[in-house]
């Protein structure tokens, strides 16, 4: 029987691993955590309840791709619940917009705001439909086996039709006149953290997969996901070890094989397949020492990270917040992007995103208690001149209460009874996260498709990767078609 060990309990790690088990592989799970999830994690402490990582629940139709290719139904495993509006977008004049698919309800409010507006939004839904299903089928749901095929003569025209040359915010702006729904119909970029001044105008296909296909909350909360994975890869025979941090991935050069994996306390476990769900540029940098490759990804271009605050608050829930709220910067909203990325730092008046989950499922905080999440983007690890993390978490607290407290969300401070914060040193440290970066590798032009780094390693033909910096990229449903392309590859090349 094959033998694979997977480095890493990420969605990606655990799907691949139920992928291959249900084949007939043996598989071990090795995370370096006490529990499964990586960025999908959870956190609970006296009766209050957080996703510390993903919380919105986009593309259901892969989900439910991966529990049919496992044997199962996604239905039996999640009780889904379609969030109308997807959430309220708070502008810094005090308007707001909610974005619904309520047609009727998002004419009255795009024409108060610009006349004319409800056409153009049709249009770039439209637009944004197209670049989705065109990516999915062409780009993001295949590999690529040389630039030949991916530069291929029928894709060239695609680059061209998806906009891959051109920049998200200004396609945006061909479409609405006024900055706020400029940032409105823009900021999504921030879920692949990419800014949409850099971005490619492809990345209208966000905005569709929020209108058009959903956005949806597991009953329970995102780890759901997790826990349901894990319980159909321990029924195909996967065996997960957890509190086991990986070392070491050693490699025969002679044989251009990977042997297996060395954990921190130097035990060996051999494998005839390594794959790495741990964030690939780590993997050559700390796994696969004296890797030429290691230097080359730390020239690539990294996504944003994140000041994160879970809030356990005293009291009932807040009626001014919908489920997922966001809050833009004011109008100088160039500025606040060039701040994350050029300047590595938080901006002066951060955007950032709350979720208040207690109003979908009360379950998240115990009895007369309320539960918020708040995202706040920043800047990566910046090495050569370090951020004083602990400054930056105070102002970034202080910008969001203030902004809060304008939008008529009063009081909160003296209501907070629990607060855990996380940082970009969390991430490096905690997660393993190169630079500290969130979601891993940018999603530029020139680092998509082929030109991303490979999900198989070039010398080591059975050393694989799954994962946000690796083809095609970040993003829970986007990893799950990581995790079934490496199979895909596996088994073609088991075959060969």
């Amino acid at each position: 029987m094959t033998s694979v060990v997977v480095i890493g309990a990420g969605i990606g790690g655990i799907a691949v691993a139920a992928r291959l088990a249900r084949r007939g592989f043996r598989v071990t799970v090795l995370e370096k955590n006490s529990a499964p999830g990586g960025r999908t994690a959870v956190l609970e402490h006296d009766g209050f309840k957080f996703d510390m990582g993903p919380s919105l629940f986009l593309m259901p139709d892969v989900f439910r791709q991966t529990y049919a290719a496992l044997g199962e139904r996604m239905e039996d495993h999640l009780d889904l619940i379609r969030l109308d509006p997807t959430y309220r977008v708070h502008f810094h004049d005090g308007t707001w917009i909610d974005l619904t698919g309520d047609l009727v309800h998002m004419r009255e409010q795009l024409n108060a705001i610009e006349a004319g507006a409800f056409d153009a939004y049709l249009s770039f839904v439209r637009d944004g439909y197209g670049h989705y299903w065109k990516s999915i089928r062409y780009f993001v749901d295949r590999n690529f086996y040389s630039l030949g095929e991916y530069l291929a003569p029928a894709n060239l025209p695609l680059l061209f039709e998806l906009k891959a040359l051109q920049k998200h915010y200004p396609h945006v702006s061909h479409f609405f006149k006024d900055q706020r729904l400029r940032a409105a119909f823009s900021f999504q970029n921030v879920y692949l953290g990419t800014s949409p001044y850099q971005a490619m105008a492809t990345y209208t296909l966000l905005q569709y997969t929020e209108l058009g296909e959903g956005v949806w909350f597991p009953r329970g909360g995102m780890y759901r996901v997790i826990e349901s994975l894990v319980g159909i890869a321990h029924k195909h025979g996967v065996t997960f070890r957890y509190n086991a941090p990986a070392a070491r991935i050693e490699v025969d050069d002679l044989r251009r094989r990977a042997s297996g994996v060395t954990l921190a306390d130097g035990e060996h476990i051999p494998a005839d397949i390594v794959i790495a769900n741990a964030d690939l540029p780590y993997v050559y940098d700390k796994l696969l020492p004296g890797s030429p490759k290691a230097e080359r990804l730390k020239r690539m271009k990294y996504t944003s990270s994140a000041i994160m605050f879970y809030w356990g608050l005293k009291g009932p829930r807040t009626p001014a917040l919908l489920h997922h709220n966001v809050f833009l910067a004011d109008h100088d909203y160039k500025r606040s992007f060039k701040r994350i990325f050029d300047d590595l730092t938080l901006p002066d008046e951060p955007s950032f995103y709350v979720c208040a989950p207690t109003l979908t499922d009360p379950g998240f905080a115990p009895p007369g208690y309320d539960n918020m999440m708040v995202l706040a983007p920043v800047g990566y690890l910046n090495e050569q001149h370090p951020q004083d993390w602990n400054a930056l978490t105070d102002r970034a607290r202080e910008a969001v209460l203030g902004r809060l407290a304008r939008a008529g969300v009063t009081g909160l401070r003296p209501r907070i009874v629990f607060e855990r914060t996380l940082t970009p040193l969390n991430y490096r440290d905690g997660l393993n996260l190169a630079k500290g970066a969130a979601f891993g590798l940018s999603h530029d032009f020139l680092q998509v498709g082929y030109l991303r780094p490979h999900n198989r390693h070039a010398r080591y033909g059975n050393l694989y990767f799954v994962g946000a910096s690796t083809h095609p990229g970040t993003g829970l449903p986007i990893v799950l078609i990581s995790a079934r392309l490496a199979e895909e590859r596996i088994l073609k090349e088991q075959h060969d």
